[in-house]
């Protein structure tokens, strides 16, 4: 299952921008429990043989079905549900709980199908345009919008395509909720605060990188907008949203503290 899946993934969601996340789970998931080996070697458990075959009939009837449909959603959901069936078998139920974040983690590799990512960003595009359009409107430039197209002078921009970093939320989850549990002093309530700032902080680099592919377009032509500047643009956009992330984290250090102190624990 492993080896199939992965080759398919590599070849699908994980070349696009909303999978880019994909490998860097995998490795910092893998990473996470080689770190607990000691643990798991000290409580190990075989566990229900019924359960275990349960699952893995499960995991092989839904495998079978997403592979033959090409539905890669089902078919890694399958093969994690697998690995976690002979994991049961070999160390058991209890240390699978004591392992809930890297398994939920995991998790994160399962690829979120493209309408629903585009029902999630739809409204957020819409805004990002609105805002942009006029900032750059106040600042000059000859601007116009009709839904999530944005016109400068003689150019068109579909926002659909130059706002695809938005699909990039679930990368910037998964990794902020990694920093999140490698802080291991972190208040929950913190936790969850600092990921609801996954949202606005992805909102916030992609009207960068939409204003900035604006002006390229203005200045340097649709061409240059739309080929290796158009992609070098979404990596930046990535990597500036993660350094935001840390920097808000940074900022926010007095909160985490008060927090952790009122619940007696370290920060």
């Amino acid at each position: 299952m492993i080896f199939p899946t992965l080759y398919g993934m590599a070849r699908g969601p994980w070349s696009l921008e909303s999978g880019v996340h994909g490998p860097i789970v995998l490795a910092t998931g893998l990473w996470l429990i080689y770190g607990r080996l000691d643990e798991i070697r000290a409580r190990m458990q075989p566990g229900a043989p019924w359960l275990t075959a349960v699952a893995m009939v499960v995991a092989i009837a839904l495998y079978g079905f997403g592979r033959a449909f090409d539905f890669m959603v089902i078919e890694v959901a399958a093969m994690l549900l697998a690995l976690l069936a002979v994991a049961h078998a070999y160390i058991g139920l209890d240390m699978l709980k004591r392992l809930w974040f890297p398994i939920f983690y995991m998790g994160f590799l399962i690829p979120i199908p493209g309408f629903v990512l585009d029902v999630v960003t739809q409204p957020l595009k819409l805004f990002v345009s609105e805002v942009v359009t006029g900032a750059l409107a106040n600042l000059g430039y000859p601007m116009g919008r009709q839904g999530v197209t944005i016109f400068v002078g003689t150019y068109q921009l579909l926002v659909e395509d130059a706002c695809a970093g938005l699909n990039s939320l679930v990368s910037l989850s998964a990794i902020g909720l990694f920093y999140v549990y490698m802080l291991r002093g972190s208040n929950w309530r913190y936790s969850l605060l600092l990921l609801a700032l996954v949202v606005p902080v992805a909102v916030a680099a992609n009207m960068v990188r939409v204003a900035a592919l604006v002006l390229i377009t203005w200045y340097l032509g649709n061409a240059a907008a739309q080929g290796y500047l158009h992609n070098f643009a979404g990596m930046v956009t990535f990597v500036s949203a993660l350094l935001l992330i840390f920097l808000v984290d940074k900022i926010l250090t007095p909160l985490r503290n008060a927090l952790a102190a009122r619940e007696g624990v370290p920060a």
